[in-house]
Order: C-alpha cells, then structure tokens, then sequence
C-alpha cells in the first residue's frame, strides 16, 4: 500500500466517522422522544385504569406495548449507529499502524 493509498483511506474513514456522529445525535434525539411517548402513554393509561396497582401497572404497559417497541427498536439504532463508530475507528488506528510502519520503512 503506498502512502498516497493510505491517506486517501484515512480520509474516508474519518468523513464515514464524522457521518456517524451526526447520525448517532439523530438517532439519540429520536430515542428520547420514543422514551417520552412511552412514559406519556404508560402514566396516561396508569391513571385511566382502576382496580389494584397490580392491575393498573399491567393495563398500562399493555397499552403502552407499540410505544415500547417503538422505544426499544431507536435504542437498537443507536447501539447499531455505535458500533459502526467503533469499527470505523479501530479501521482508522489500523491504517495509521499501516502508515507508521511503511513510514518506518522508508526511513531504513
């Protein structure tokens, strides 16, 4: 790999990382809304309810199901979103290994 290679690798990879920072602020901001329409629903539909906290808990998380799903797949989002920052990462330390050794061996 020559080192006009490896700086055009590390130019992708750190403009993909810095596409996944604003990515990873949406999905967190839509994560929190999800959190905000569940708590919304849940308490909502707690207080609607009569009968024992057992079964006013159990009614609200039944009608709060879609909203749950709705929360649960952002948080999957994200961590998906948080991962891919990681890889790309350990991606760019990689091809900086790469150009430090080649960069060593022009050197010799």
């Amino acid at each position: 790999m020559t080192p006009s290679e490896i700086q055009k690798q590390l130019a992708e990879l750190t403009a993909e990382n810095s596409k996944g920072a604003e990515a990873l602020y949406e999905a967190e901001v839509q994560l929190a809304e999800a959190e905000h329409a569940l708590d919304l629903i849940e308490q909502k539909a707690f207080i609607k309810h009569s009968g024992t906290v057992a079964d006013r808990t159990a009614l609200s998380r039944l009608e709060a199901a879609d909203a749950r799903l709705e929360r649960d797949l952002c948080k999957a989002k994200a961590n998906r979103i948080k991962m891919k920052i990681r890889g790309l990462e350990t991606a760019i330390m990689a091809v900086q290994t790469q150009a430090k050794l080649i960069q060593s061996e022009l050197r010799i």
